[in-house]
């Protein structure tokens, strides 16, 4: 028999342990074997699975169940469930009725017991508790026959030396769990199971009282019949159905603080799309988004932070969320405010004395670090709002009495859109959408302005382009003197083009519509201190961190493609210049970038960092990657007329900067390789 792992005591809430529940379909080895390391990773002691009767009578069953309760069960504290009468053996002919042989279902345990044993040491005896269609507790006759069939099994359990644990009902029901105290079920098992799904199913039930008020009706009765049995959370969860990943991070916190002495999380991967539930297919969507992980293994903020750092990772994150208490002034808001230019911008307004809300999903890794900076250097001044633009519900609070909006929060990768359109749409589109709708409602007609980008303009296929030894020019010496203009016809490109020139558009629209003020930036490169640069976004920063870390850089393309990159410094110029005049530039969009004077190749990038660097870089070209441009160099020269704006951080020393910060605050101060160190701006 496999030894108990140890639990919190009774009654105090666990000690920082949890567990996943997660049922595996006979077949599913590739799934198996690819999600478990995953959940180990995660810092979870204990699994929950179900070893169903009945799939186990199927063909290949045995053979599924001989693969998996090992697989499983030698990398972790697992309790599979035992569950489901088959049909053909029920007395209702329904997968959930007593068998014909009530001793059937102990029998089945024993089984279980005397092939796996080896791997458990809790076994769940759970047949559809709750499934009132086919065992209706209220009926005397059946519920006897529920208590004789897993009451048997529970004692023979026992006897064998394992330790029972008995399913709940959900919604949790006090009558129920009493009925079997009088029916001596209670008395035979270690442990009862509850399930409760707060904010998901329970509450807009009406059954939902609060974690303290269930917990301590279950005390109470177990304390009448078996006060030795623990109480475990053998099934809750939060559904991110509306994107609200923060709110399934701070249920599942919560979860973890009640007084039971084991929690598991149901679940970790969403079941996937064409999977029928046990209503039915897509009978409900909720059912679909349980997961810390999607259906195809992308993590949400949940799985991303457990497997960062587990529990004292996402209590650190939770922190955050803080409120704190307005002043009375009007608040500026920034969407994305915690990733690389809304953190740039908030700060800018935050020195002067602004109230700023950041309102920001924490989907990108190390942008809770850049809320944490302007929480630290500003305090009670900067009002978190952890939530997703895509959830109308959860943001149109945050726009209340706002003053300005820099709507900055977004999906920001083609390669990503590519894959998921779908999500794609639903971050950019929607949730623009979502913003422009939410400052409408608030009737304070506070000005919004969108960072749009230079891929509105697609592919640029039809401009002519010159091959130089490390570059390509345009053979327009207009173009090739100026860059690209707002003249230019915008023709969407990729998912991502897509989904930004629709919110590109809608923002300029509700100026003429519905009077809003609002103005487009359509952004070539940024780059600078605060960016955590992905090979799909924010190339610079991204190059810069894997030289600093000597690791190989990956190039799309022969390197010979063209940007103007521009300081995030003056990026937030541009910003704030957009708001000073928006009466002037309402309705209107301006191409921001570094301009031809911060044209550079990636090819030019590359050996410039060499040079910060002190050694050469280890290089890999592959294939061009959709929708690439050839050449984007934004021209300016409208955004200088209007605004007064110009790029004043020329490349060759914003690189240096941005590289200089990077020591600092990614590699702990380790000195680069340079020359010299010199000042970065004047």
């Amino acid at each position: 028999m496999r030894a108990s792992s140890s639990t919190g005591d009774r009654g105090t809430g666990q000690t920082g342990s949890y567990g996943f529940a997660e049922w595996f379909r006979p077949g599913e080895y590739q799934r198996t074997e690819q999600i478990l390391p995953d959940i180990i990773a995660s810092g979870a002691s204990y699994l929950r699975t179900h070893l169903s009767w009945a799939e186990y009578l199927a063909a290949g069953g045995e053979e599924w169940f001989d693969w998996l309760i090992p697989q499983v069960g030698t990398k972790i504290d697992l309790m599979p469930c035992i569950h489901y009468t088959p049909p053909s053996m029920s007395r209702t002919g329904r997968s959930s009725g007593a068998p014909l042989d009530l001793k059937s279902y102990a029998d089945f345990v024993d089984h279980v017991i005397s092939r796996y044993g080896k791997y458990f040491s809790h076994i769940e005896l759970w047949n559809e508790p709750n499934n009132l269609l086919d065992w209706d507790w209220r009926e005397d006759g059946d519920f006897l026959l529920f208590c004789e069939m897993v009451g048997g099994a529970a004692h023979w359990a026992k006897q064998r030396g394992y330790k029972p644990v008995l399913g709940g009902p959900c919604p949790f029901d006090p009558y129920w769990l009493n009925l079997m105290g009088e029916r001596g079920v209670l008395n035979v098992v270690d442990a009862v199971g509850f399930h409760g799904f707060p904010g998901t199913w329970d509450s807009e039930e009406g059954t939902w009282g609060g974690w303290d008020m269930h917990l301590g009706e279950m005390r109470r009765i177990l304390d009448r019949f078996n006060p030795a049995s623990e109480i475990w959370i053998t099934e809750t969860g939060y559904s991110t159905w509306r994107s609200d990943e923060m709110e399934q991070a701070r249920r599942f916190m919560k979860a973890l603080s009640v007084p039971a002495e084991r929690m598991y999380w149901y679940s970790w991967q969403d079941v996937a799309p064409d999977v029928p539930v046990q209503e039915g297919l897509w009978f409900d969507p909720r059912h679909y988004h349980l997961g810390a992980v999607t259906h195809d293994n992308q993590p949400k903020l949940l799985a991303r932070l457990l497997m960062e750092g587990g529990v004292s990772r996402l209590e650190e994150v939770m922190q955050l969320a803080t409120p704190n208490i307005g002043r009375g002034a009007a608040p500026i808001v920034v969407t994305g405010g915690s990733g690389f230019i809304g953190s740039n911008l908030a700060d800018s307004f935050l020195q002067e004395g602004e109230d700023v809300v950041i309102l920001d999903n924490l989907g990108r890794p190390g942008v809770d670090q850049n809320l944490a900076w302007l929480t630290q250097r500003h305090g009670a001044r900067v009002h978190p709002i952890l939530a997703d633009v895509r959830d109308l519900r959860s943001i149109e609070s945050a726009f209340t009495d706002a003053k300005a909006v820099f709507h900055l929060a977004a999906q920001t990768a083609v390669t990503t859109s590519l894959v998921h359109p779908i999500d794609d749409f639903e971050a950019n589109a929607r949730g623009t959408v979502n913003v422009l709708e939410s400052v409408r409602k608030a009737g304070k007609g506070a000005p919004v302005i969108f960072a749009s980008t230079n891929k509105v303009y697609g592919a640029l296929e039809d401009l002519e382009m010159l091959e130089m030894e490390d570059r390509y020019i345009p053979a327009d010496e207009r173009v090739r003197a100026h860059g690209i203009g707002e003249d230019r016809p915008i023709s969407f490109c990729t998912p991502y083009g897509c989904s930004k020139g629709v919110a590109d558009q809608y923002v300029l629209d509700y100026a003429k519509s519905y009077g809003i003020p609002t103005a487009v930036l359509r952004m070539s490169c940024i780059y600078g201190p605060r960016q955590f640069g992905t090979e799909d976004q924010g190339w610079v920063a991204h190059f810069l961190i894997r030289a600093l870390a000597g690791e190989e850089i990956s190039i799309y393309g022969d390197g010979k493609q063209v940007r103007d990159i521009l300081h995030v410094d003056d990026a937030v110029a541009a910003y704030r210049g957009l708001l000073a005049s928006i009466g002037q530039v309402t309705g209107r969009a301006f191409n921001l970038g570094g301009g031809p004077r911060n044209s550079v190749s990636i090819l030019s990038v590359l050996r410039e960092i060499e040079k910060l660097t002190g050694r050469p870089l280890e290089t890999k070209f592959s294939d061009w990657r959709a929708g690439d441009q050839y050449f984007f160099v934004a021209d300016t020269r409208t955004l200088e007329r209007e605004l007064g704006w110009e790029a004043k951080v020329g490349w060759h020393s914003g690189l240096r900067h941005l590289a200089e910060w990077l020591v600092e605050n990614r590699f702990g101060g380790r000195p680069l390789l340079l020359e010299e160190k010199r000042k970065v701006r004047a």
